[in-house]
């Protein structure tokens, strides 16, 4: 099963790297794919260690897939790591293994922490519209646009009937990100 989520990974130097990413989930073990080129493979593959981070707030799948931004965090309890403040739970990660066969690499890793900072109330049809439409926005360079408008124009129907303001504000944010593409 694929579970999205905020991966957080650490460079060498300390710097911290967001990214939204599907993972493959298990309670023990978690399975990475990031592409090779990526700052968040070259970080796995020289720290060995990576936190997956659960959160119902939308806006940051939104902001990661169409920028690098930097949120709020804490450090990790058993790996050198980053913990997403507004993780409501997560899990810290220890690399068993590697295959860094392109385009994309596929990383186990063994789960060696968990922490829960609350309930996790989930997704309501409008969270669920921003992360397709966070999603789709990372495909602009692989997608027909016509596909995409019309998917955007059906995900926007769910966000104005369904979202709160902080969904909206992603919604237009993820909108005006495509149309300038």
């Amino acid at each position: 099963m694929i579970i999205e989520s905020i991966l957080t990974s650490m460079a060498p130097d300390g710097t911290i790297n967001f990214a939204p990413m599907g993972v493959e989930w298990n309670e023990t073990t978690i399975v990475l794919k990031p592409f090779l080129e990526t700052t968040t493979f070259r970080n796995v593959r020289d720290t060995r260690a990576a936190i997956v981070n659960l959160t119902d707030d939308a806006m940051l799948f939104a902001q990661g897939a169409i920028s690098s931004p930097q949120f709020p965090w804490v450090p990790a309890t058993v790996v050198r790591g980053a913990v997403l403040e507004a993780a409501t739970s997560w899990r810290e990660l220890e690399i068993v293994a590697i295959d860094d066969t392109p385009p994309r690499s596929r990383i186990e890793a063994r789960v060696v922490h968990q922490g829960i900072r609350r309930e996790f109330l989930g997704f309501n049809r409008a969270r669920h519209a921003v992360l397709e439409a966070a999603i789709l926005a990372t495909r602009t360079h692989l997608l027909p646009a016509d596909d995409i408008r019309a998917e955007y124009a059906r995900l926007q129907v769910v966000v104005d009937k369904t979202a709160g303001p902080r969904e909206r504000e992603a919604m237009d944010m993820l909108t005006g990100y495509v149309r300038s593409r």
